[in-house]
């Protein structure tokens, strides 16, 4: 584990973090010196993050949960909060992907990609902030995406999501800045089990590849440190932002 500094004494919450990009900042976190809790629908994918993580001589636990429904949401946070103590950053990253164009979307590809990312995220907002206000402080990172910020063909149901999670951003940030406590996104472009698909099929990865000016995608560990930065000291005065860590895919003004 490198020193226990930047995010040293802090309680971090890590949705999605089975695999993938979650998994990636779980465990940076955790080499940064917080105490994590490892939340994934997946029980046993969560376990061995949190074991890899504990081995390491990190501290963290698994923390099986679908962020989809509240009473699970909340459970999930008494008992981390129990077990850490208060939480003071959240990173809601839990989702996945239904494509469909969209006259022939279900609605249950519609609203299975709406529950995860944008329900499960207010749930998970609702369930930190009444601590984080009472300690005065805390770090939310919420995890869009560039369809958010300049739309997608064929998949309308996670676009229209990410994009509201902008809008969630800046409201809670607006809402929260009262109490001291942060709201930020992070728009990553990253080589993860949801990017497979595109990334498998050789002619949708050159076109996506020809629109980002780095020409590659990022591993799930170079995006981690952005998702640090988001939860320390250093942007205790950053607040409503998105961060696209996307090659320059997005150029967001």
């Amino acid at each position: 584990m490198s020193n226990p500094v930047r995010l040293a004494d802090r309680v971090a919450v890590v949705t999605g973090a089975g695999q993938g990009l979650g998994r990636a900042i779980a465990i940076r976190y955790a080499a940064e010196g917080a105490r994590v809790a490892v939340v994934d629908i997946n029980e046993s994918t969560a376990q061995g993050v949190a074991d890899e993580i504990t081995a390491s001589g990190g501290t963290a636990i698994a923390v099986p949960c679908d962020v989809s429904q509240r009473r699970a949401v909340n459970d999930a946070a008494a008992r981390i909060a129990a077990e850490l103590g208060t939480i003071t950053v959240l990173v809601s990253n839990a989702g996945l992907t239904r494509p469909a164009m969209l006259w022939k979307m279900t609605d249950e590809q519609w609203s299975t990609v709406l529950d995860i990312h944008l329900n499960g995220s207010f749930y998970w907002l609702q369930a930190v902030v009444p601590g984080m206000q009472e300690a005065k402080k805390g770090h939310i990172i919420f995890t869009t995406s560039s369809a958010g910020i300049n739309g997608t063909i064929g998949q309308i149901n996670y676009a229209s999501a990410k994009a509201a999670l902008l809008g969630m951003t800046r409201s809670a940030a607006r809402e929260l800045a009262a109490y001291n406590i942060v709201v930020n996104a992070v728009a990553p472009a990253a080589a993860t089990p949801m990017t497979e698909n595109l990334r498998s099929n050789e002619k949708l990865n050159d076109n996506y590849l020809q629109r980002i000016p780095l020409k590659r995608w990022a591993d799930p560990e170079e995006i981690a440190g952005t998702y640090v930065f988001l939860a320390s000291d250093e942007t205790d005065y950053m607040t409503g932002q998105v961060l696209a860590i996307d090659g320059g895919l997005v150029m967001v003004r």
